[in-house]
């Protein structure tokens, strides 16, 4: 199994979060050496939005589990966690609403991938909502955790708590079209971001949003 659940898991929630997820999050200085993908961290207890107009994975896999939050209500956030050996995205756009005192909020946005695509090797995503148009190359849906043939580095486990058997998704590749998502955390091995322009606004006007054509 290449990549397996963070933190301590609520199995009875999966099914709320087992469907097809995926885009790519702009993690700066979150790059990981390739193969130690084993870190374990707690999530902020806020969720990030990420759009982008095109993304093409090589080697998905996706499973549920859950996050850890470091604050908030509830500690365990249930979310889907994909993976992917490779992939590419056009105009990447993450941003986050952060509660600043005395200002009030504040919009941190980060974009990147408009003239050439980012690229990611030994992708994670964990999120738990999705919106996107999908193609899928030799998918296999329900196949068991531990027996999945794709997904990043394999071999490569990640320390931490799963069900072994449980339920997962595999296919040889993917293409997301019109990706809206809201994610608690991402890790990658390598995160190449072309163009990369990051601003920070006062409020919550400028959240990323997909482009109209």
């Amino acid at each position: 199994m290449e990549s397996l659940a963070r933190g301590g898991t609520r199995w009875k929630r999966f099914a709320v979060v087992m469907v097809p997820s995926v885009a790519a999050t702009a993690a700066i200085g979150m790059a990981l050496a390739q193969g130690a993908l084993a870190a374990s961290f707690s999530v902020s207890g806020q969720q990030f939005k990420v759009t982008a107009s095109h993304l093409v994975g090589e080697d998905f896999v996706q499973y549920g589990a859950a996050d850890t939050a470091s604050s908030g209500e509830e500690k365990n956030k249930p979310v889907a966690v994909v993976g992917f050996k490779s992939a590419t995205i056009n105009d990447l756009c993450q941003s986050v609403v952060v509660p600043v005192p005395l200002i009030g909020d504040m919009t941190m946005r980060l974009t990147a991938g408009g003239e050439k695509p980012v690229e990611a090797k030994t992708l994670y995503i964990d999120a738990d909502d999705l919106h996107a148009d999908a193609k899928f190359t030799n998918i296999d849906i329900g196949v068991d955790v531990d027996k999945t043939r794709t997904g990043p580095s394999a071999g490569d486990k990640v320390k931490g708590k799963y069900k072994p058997g449980s339920f997962a998704q595999q296919a040889d590749s993917v293409v997301f079209d019109n990706v809206e998502q809201r994610a608690w955390a991402t890790t990658a091995g390598t995160f190449t971001l072309k163009g990369l322009h990051m601003s920070v606004s006062k409020g919550a006007g400028a959240e990323c949003k997909l482009k109209k054509k």
